[in-house]
């Protein structure tokens, strides 16, 4: 009787799990999701045309919010040393690696205070750095 029992019980545990979770989806998908007014029930995450296509961000904005978060995470000279590298590597960015300079000097007047942010400064881009930290003060 005892073996009876026991494949009963293994049974139940193997079939009782798939059971539920198909009584669960079948009871979620019957939900009206859409609302009273619609004659069909569409579970879709927006109503916008899906074909059109998300703008592409500039290379050097992409760089900049990449450095920012990098200056608050560690400190302006990580930031600033990652910005030298990425001009030497795409010449492509050296006509925007000023102002990028300049807004990482912003950000660290922000983040540590003129004193301390003037003490990151270095010849990156010129001195773009030194003049946000200057005009953010």
């Amino acid at each position: 009787m005892t073996h009876t029992a026991r494949r009963i019980g293994r049974t139940l545990a193997l079939v009782l799990p798939v059971v539920l979770v198909l009584s669960g989806t079948l009871a979620v998908s019957a939900v009206p999701w859409v609302g009273h007014g619609s004659g069909t029930q569409m579970l879709t995450a927006s109503s916008t045309d899906v074909s059109t296509r998300a703008k592409s961000r500039a290379p050097q904005d992409v760089l900049r919010d990449k450095l920012l978060a990098e200056l608050q995470e560690k400190d302006p000279a990580v930031a600033l040393t990652h910005l030298q590298r990425e001009v030497e590597n795409r010449p492509s960015l050296a006509k925007h690696c000023m102002s990028i300079a300049r807004s990482l000097g912003t950000a660290a007047v922000q983040r540590y205070g003129p004193t301390k942010a003037q003490t990151f400064s270095r010849p990156v881009c010129d001195t773009s750095f030194a003049y946000g930290v200057m005009h953010a003060s």
